[in-house]
């Protein structure tokens, strides 16, 4: 094709991925969300969201009740090498069993930004637990408050915004159950990308909160 043809094409496409395209429905708000709004209290929501996409979640009344469940899981479970990065929870859960070696880990402890109710999912970000500490060991245990549930995505997000301001976290993500995937014959397998389970360790702060 000589270069003047090719060129032509070539201007032809932009034109075409510039030109606006008529909306199907122009009455629509954009502005009104498209789920239903909640049905319930967004405890129970988040739990049977997270629970229906195999996480494991415990609700604590408070701090003294999150220590004595997660002491009682790590002494049923056996592990003897729990990564943590987060040094206030490290001092928190005062675990003996805590490992900076997160290649040979057997769990890893995280905090979170929020938690999506809708969806079931935590949002993680750099700012408290790295990039890799949620995904490389094969057990995931997120520490949650009441105070950071959020219905939607949306909703998580804007929490992010109003603590950071303009000094966003470089990393984001959104962690959704185990990891799954049915690349291999469309058969599903837990595991493989990341952790095999989650934990989800959700402390009641509505008394600090008010």
């Amino acid at each position: 094709m000589s270069t003047p043809a090719r060129t032509n094409i070539l201007n032809k496409i932009k034109a075409a991925l510039t030109k606006s395209t008529r909306l199907p429905f122009p009455d629509t708000d954009r502005t009104t969300p498209v789920f239903q709004p909640l049905q319930q209290d967004i405890v129970v929501e988040f739990a049977e969201q997270f629970t229906q996409l195999q996480g494991k979640f415990s609700f604590c009344t408070g701090p003294v009740e999150l220590l004595t469940a997660f002491n009682l899981l790590c002494e049923q479970k056996g592990w003897k090498k729990i990564y943590c990065i987060d040094q206030a929870l490290r001092d928190f859960l005062q675990q003996p069993s805590w490992t900076d070696d997160i290649a040979n880990c057997e769990a890893s402890v995280t905090g979170c930004e929020a938690l999506v109710a809708r969806t079931g999912s935590i949002l993680l970000s750099s700012k408290n637990s790295g990039r890799i500490t949620s995904v490389y060991a094969p057990i995931h245990i997120c520490i949650g408050f009441t105070s950071q549930l959020t219905y939607d995505i949306k909703d998580a997000l804007d929490k992010l915004q109003e603590k950071y301001g303009g000094n966003l976290p470089s990393f984001v993500t959104l962690a959704t159950g185990p990891s799954r995937t049915a690349d291999i014959e469309k058969t599903l397998v837990v595991g493989v990308h990341g952790p095999k389970e989650v934990y989800l360790f959700l402390v009641d702060d509505s008394d600090q909160a008010s």
